[in-house]
């Protein structure tokens, strides 16, 4: 009997020891993906928030006729060099927006150039002339780091100080607009036809399993199906906000419709059998009782789609984009970008300051990303009913 208690203390001491074993190894793990998650984070922090500044000076302006045509002429020689060659583009504009400006004499905080920038940043270097110019413009109050306006109101530029996101951002609500205003209702009603009104029979079991397949398809080859049928056979417009929101709602639909068939799964039967009972039809059961008890998990996983679908990249680059956008245009048929397709512009060029822009747009997206997953988080917590 002892044998048979001492033997029954052992098995006890293994169980216990591998249930503590892989308890160790899994939080090893947690902690580890958490500091691999730090690290990124801490990394894109510290290359990014400068990129919300923009080294700027204070200098003499002259708007005179000629300088709407030789705008060099508006800085004194000194500091031409200490300027971002933006400003000088934007010349004509400014005159166009502001008549009066002919023949006046403006002190202006004028946009650096990006080697300016780099050394006011701390990172750059100057020729020693350059270097005392700049330094005594400090000195005096006139060259300092500014909230950069530009990266969240400009497009895309060769100059870094002129470059922005807000084109691409633009670019992105649109396609994003294109994207859930075919990919809900489509998503939504084909869920609830497989769930609640089709029967189940091998065509329908196929379908789903189909749909499950097209789930997990990588995403650039729908950026092929994309090429190949709405620019290739209808002859969308290439590079477009429309034929990028039709790609992304061919990635988009097998999300929601998974998501929405899981949310009508949780419903009990029993509101539908009680719907049954009191005469309701088919179709009065679904709207007015499974659908509106169903909604958070809808939403839910919808918000989730769209928030995956402004993080594509590869399909998006294969129609098209990754254009030079560099003012905003409000409409779906023009050439445009978006966010990730700006991001990887600016990660293959090689200065450092768009460097810091690239890290910059990447903070703006996952920021982006983040609210639009507590927001999901928030509305399935606020609106689920659980039975």
């Amino acid at each position: 009997m002892a044998d048979s208690f001492d033997e029954i203390t052992k098995q006890l001491r293994k169980r216990h020891g591998k249930t503590r074993r892989l308890k160790l190894i899994s939080m090893s793990a947690l902690i580890l993906s958490g500091l691999f998650l730090a690290v990124f984070l801490g990394d894109m922090v510290q290359r990014g928030w400068s990129a919300f500044l923009q080294g700027q000076i204070q200098l003499e302006v002259t708007y005179t006729e000629e300088t709407r045509t030789m705008p060099l002429n508006a800085i004194d020689e000194d500091y031409r060099q200490l300027v971002t060659q933006g400003f000088f583009w934007s010349f004509p504009g400014k005159f166009e927006q502001d008549p009066e400006l002919t023949g006046t004499v403006r002190d202006e905080w004028v946009p650096a150039s990006s080697d300016v920038d780099q050394y006011l940043k701390g990172r750059g270097r100057l020729s020693s002339q350059e270097q005392q110019v700049v330094d005594r413009l400090v000195e005096q109050g006139q060259a300092e780091l500014r909230f950069n306006k530009t990266f969240f109101t400009g497009g895309g530029s060769r100059s870094p100080a002129m470059a922005g996101i807000g084109a691409a951002a633009l670019g992105t609500l649109l396609t994003i607009a294109v994207t859930m205003a075919i990919s809900l209702p489509i998503g939504v009603m084909t869920a609830i036809y497989l769930e609640e009104f089709a029967p189940d029979n091998r065509f329908t079991r196929m379908i789903e399993v189909n749909i499950n397949n097209l789930a997990a398809v990588p995403s650039i080859l729908f950026g092929l199906l994309g090429l190949a049928i709405f620019i290739g056979f209808f002859g969308v417009p290439r590079s477009s906000p429309l034929v990028g929101g039709l790609t992304i709602a061919l990635m988009t639909l097998p999300l929601i419709i998974i998501s929405t068939r899981a949310s009508l799964r949780s419903v009990p039967d029993g509101i539908r059998h009680a719907a049954f009972g009191v005469g309701c039809t088919r179709w009065q059961v679904v709207s007015d009782h499974v659908l509106p008890v169903s909604l958070p998990g809808i939403l839910t996983g919808s918000i989730i789609g769209m928030a995956q679908a402004i993080g594509e990249t590869a399909p998006l680059i294969l129609v098209g984009m990754i254009a030079f956008i560099p003012n905003a245009d409000f409409s779906l048929l023009n050439s445009a970008t978006v966010l990730p397709a700006q991001i990887y512009t600016w990660a293959s060029l090689p200065d450092q300051a768009f460097q810091e822009k690239t890290a910059g747009g990447i903070l703006v997206l996952l920021t982006i990303l983040i609210l639009l997953n507590a927001i999901a988080v928030l509305m399935r917590n606020r609106f689920e009913r659980r039975w």
